[in-house]
């Protein structure tokens, strides 16, 4: 099976193409520019370097939230209308779950953090399973910095992401046993990842009709905040 992921969730964006679990082609773009304008000449020059057509994809993947609620909306929608133009089932997958495969080697609570901004982050709780793919142990959520912390003064957990990286210092003082890569690589998504999982989650009949797939992005926007309390 074919399957292309796709990652936009934060400031920078992945795009892979995979041969049931191999990776045949991947991308990482991190240029500061709008993902808007970078996502579409970076899938042409993919398929184009892979030896590839999007009509032959068998699966589209993305990662659907939470992260950027721009970013998010700008790879759900891409792989929405790819897989609506190819009739090809889509699947999607949590940001937070994607991440916490650069731990895959490690027996730990594996935490991923992105940076919420305003104190906030949205964390993931994950353990790695027989088949080296992370698997949920609590619910993702958003939460202050210092509460999530106080939940996990009993674990020995490692923390990955962007907002691993800002509170660092924190999370040093706060939980002893707690611990923060020191590779940046680490804390970088990759759209690979989302095509593990995503393949993962179609074998186990979590694929989408295109028409719900949708972004989970566990916090209102700006514009649906101050509507609710206009």
């Amino acid at each position: 099976m074919l399957t292309l992921a796709i990652e936009t969730a934060t400031i920078t964006a992945g795009m892979a193409i995979l041969q049931e679990e191999e990776v045949i082609a991947e991308f990482y773009v991190n240029l500061g520019r709008h993902h808007a304008e970078v996502l579409l000449p970076a899938l042409d020059r993919l398929f184009l370097l892979a030896g590839l057509t999007p009509d032959q994809v068998d699966l589209f993947a993305c990662t659907v939230g939470p992260g950027s609620f721009t970013g998010v909306r700008i790879g759900v929608s891409t792989v929405k209308g790819l897989a609506l133009a190819m009739g090809k089932p889509v699947v999607g997958t949590s940001t937070l779950e994607v991440l916490a495969m650069n731990a895959s080697l490690c027996p730990n609570l594996i935490c991923p953090l992105l940076d919420a901004r305003k104190g906030q982050v949205y964390a993931g709780f994950f353990r790695m399973g027989k088949d080296g793919l992370s698997e949920a142990v609590k619910p993702e959520r958003l939460s202050d910095v210092e509460i999530l912390l106080q939940d996990l003064v009993d674990e020995e957990v490692v923390f990955l992401g962007d907002g691993a990286v800002r509170y660092g210092k924190l999370i040093c003082e706060t939980l002893p046993g707690g611990f923060v890569p020191v590779d940046g690589r680490l804390h970088r998504l990759r759209a690979s990842a989302v095509g593990l999982t995503g393949l993962r989650k179609y074998r186990s009949g979590g694929f989408l009709d295109v028409l719900t797939l949708a972004p989970k992005y566990l916090r209102l926007s700006e514009a649906e905040t101050k509507y609710r309390t206009a």
